[in-house]
C-alpha cells in the first residue's frame, strides 16, 4: 500500500502548493496571459485528438485525418490554430522577464538557462521513453515504418517547443528592436516574412522559407511587447488590429497560393504551416486583436477563486500536458490494435463516429493526466543556485535541442537501418553539456 499513499500525498501536496500559489497571486498580474497560455494549449490537445479519424479495416491499421476527410473543417482552422496566440502571450511574458532580469543585473546566461529549464527539462524523459519503447519495439518484430509513424505523431508537438525556444533565445534582442523602432519592428518582421514566402513559393527557393520560423513567429511575439507596454490599449486600436490582420489573411487566401486551412496537411502542395508563412503572422494579428478586446471580461472572470486556481494548476504542468498528450493516443491505439482493433471499428464522420467523440476523449484525458502525474515532476525543477553560465553555453544547448527536436519531428525515430540514435541524442547532449540539467556533484570528504 505504500506506492498508493505515496501518489495520495503527492497529490495532496501538489494541490496544496497550487492553492496557495492562487492565493497568493499579485493583484497586479496580468492573469488573462496565464489564461491564454491554458486556453490555447488545450485546445491543440483537444484538436489533435479531434483530428484523428483512425479506422481498423480487415486487420489492417488506416491512418485518417479529420482535416484531409472534410474540407469544411477548414475555416475553423482560423480559430483552432492557436499557436500565435501562444507566442503573442509569449512575447508579454519574456518582455516581463527579461526586463525584471536587467533591473536586477543578471546575466543573460543565468536568464536563458533558467527559461530553458523550465521549457526543456520536461522534454528529455518523452524522449528517453520513445528510445527505450522504440528500441524494444522492433526487437518484438514491428516494422519500423510502423514505428516512424507512430512515432511522428507522438512527437510532433516538437517542433513547436523548438520554434518557441528559438524565440525565447533571441527575446532579449528582440526587444532591443523594440524598444529602439516601436512598430516599426513589427512592420518589418511581417515585411521579411512576406518576402521569404516570395522568394520561397514564387521562384522555387524552398529552404528560404523556413526562416519564417523566425519571422513570422518572432513578429507575432513582438505584438506581446506591444502589448505589456500599453501600446495596444483602446478599443479602437484592438479592433484595428483584428481587421487588419483578419482583412490582410483573407485577401492572402483569396488573391494568393495559400490554402484555407490554417494548420499544415499532407496532401497540401502549399501549407500555411509547415514552414510557417505570412499568413499565420496575419492570422496571429486578428487573434491577438480579439483576445485584447475580450481582454476586461476576461480578467474579471479570472478574479474567480475557481477560475483562477484551475488555470494555477494546468499552467504548473502545461508543457508536460503538451509533450506527452499524443503519446496518450498511441498508446491507447497500439492496445487496441493488439486485441484486434476494438473501438476502432467505425468509419470516420458518421454520426456514430461523432457520438463516440466524447468517450474517445475521456479515455485519452485519463491517459494524459497518468502520465503528467508520472513526468510532471520534471517541469518543476528544483531552484538552481549555480552562478550564472557564460552565454554561450545555454545556446549551444539550443543549437543541439533545437537540431534533435526539429529532426525528430520531422523524420521519425526510426528508419530502415533501425532506431535514428544519433538524433535521438542531440537534445539530451544539449541539455546535459549546456549546463541546463544539473548533473549530481562529487560528495567530498
Amino acid at each position: 500500500m505504500a506506492a498508493p499513499v505515496g501518489w495520495q500525498n503527492q497529490t495532496i501536496g501538489y494541490l496544496e502548493t497550487v492553492r496557495r500559489i492562487a492565493e497568493e497571486t499579485p493583484v497586479e498580474r496580468n492573469r488573462v496571459v496565464d489564461l491564454m497560455r491554458v486556453v490555447s494549449i488545450l485546445i491543440v490537445v483537444f484538436g489533435h485528438w479531434l483530428m484523428a479519424a483512425v479506422r481498423f479495416d480487415a486487420g489492417e491499421l488506416v491512418p485518417g485525418h479529420l482535416l484531409e476527410l472534410a474540407d469544411w473543417t477548414h475555416p475553423l482552422t482560423w480559430i483552432f490554430q492557436v499557436m500565435p496566440v501562444f507566442f503573442f502571450v509569449g512575447g508579454y511574458s519574456n518582455a516581463l522577464s527579461w526586463r525584471s532580469a536587467r533591473r536586477r543585473g543578471e546575466q543573460y546566461g543565468g536568464w536563458l538557462r533558467a527559461r530553458l529549464r523550465r521549457l526543456v527539462l520536461p522534454v528529455v524523459p518523452l524522449i528517453l521513453v520513445w528510445t527505450a519503447g522504440g528500441w524494444l519495439a522492433l526487437e518484438l518484430g514491428l516494422d519500423w515504418e510502423m514505428l516512424q509513424l507512430a512515432s511522428q505523431v507522438a512527437i510532433v508537438p516538437t517542433w513547436f517547443l523548438a520554434a518557441y525556444v528559438v524565440i525565447v533565445t533571441l527575446a532579449p534582442a528582440a526587444l532591443v528592436l523594440w524598444e529602439r523602432w516601436g512598430w516599426w519592428s513589427i512592420i518589418g518582421g511581417a515585411i521579411l516574412a512576406g518576402l521569404a514566402d516570395i522568394m520561397s513559393i514564387g521562384f522555387g527557393l524552398v529552404p528560404i522559407g523556413f526562416a519564417n520560423y523566425l519571422f513570422v513567429w518572432g513578429t507575432v511575439h513582438l505584438l506581446g511587447y506591444a502589448w505589456v507596454d500599453g501600446q495596444l490599449e483602446g478599443l479602437s486600436r484592438r479592433f484595428g488590429l483584428a481587421a487588419l490582420g483578419l482583412a490582410g489573411a483573407l485577401a492572402l487566401v483569396w488573391a494568393g497560393p495559400y490554402p484555407i486551412a490554417m494548420v499544415g496537411l499532407d496532401t497540401a502542395q502549399i501549407t500555411n504551416s509547415y514552414p510557417p508563412r505570412v499568413t499565420l503572422a496575419l492570422l496571429g494579428m486578428f487573434q491577438a486583436g480579439l483576445v485584447l478586446l475580450f481582454e476586461p471580461l476576461l480578467e474579471r472572470a479570472m478574479r474567480r477563486t475557481r477560475a483562477w486556481t484551475f488555470v494555477v494548476a494546468v499552467s504548473a504542468q502545461i508543457m508536460t500536458l503538451y509533450l506527452w498528450h499524443l503519446t496518450a493516443m498511441i498508446i491507447l491505439i497500439g492496445v487496441s490494435l493488439a486485441i484486434g482493433g476494438v473501438g476502432f471499428g467505425i468509419e470516420p464522420l458518421t454520426g456514430l463516429w461523432w457520438s463516440t467523440r466524447p468517450l474517445w476523449f475521456a479515455i485519452l484525458s485519463v491517459l494524459t493526466l497518468g502520465l503528467v502525474a508520472v513526468f510532471g515532476r520534471f517541469e518543476r525543477p528544483s531552484r538552481d543556485e549555480r552562478p550564472a553560465p557564460p552565454a554561450w553555453q545555454p545556446v549551444m544547448a539550443v543549437v543541439f535541442i533545437c537540431a534533435g527536436l526539429g529532426l525528430l519531428a520531422a523524420i521519425g525515430i526510426a528508419d530502415a537501418d533501425g532506431l535514428n540514435g544519433m538524433i535521438l541524442s542531440l537534445p539530451v547532449i544539449g541539455v546535459i553539456v549546456g549546463g541546463i540539467s544539473r548533473l549530481p556533484s562529487r560528495a567530498t570528504s
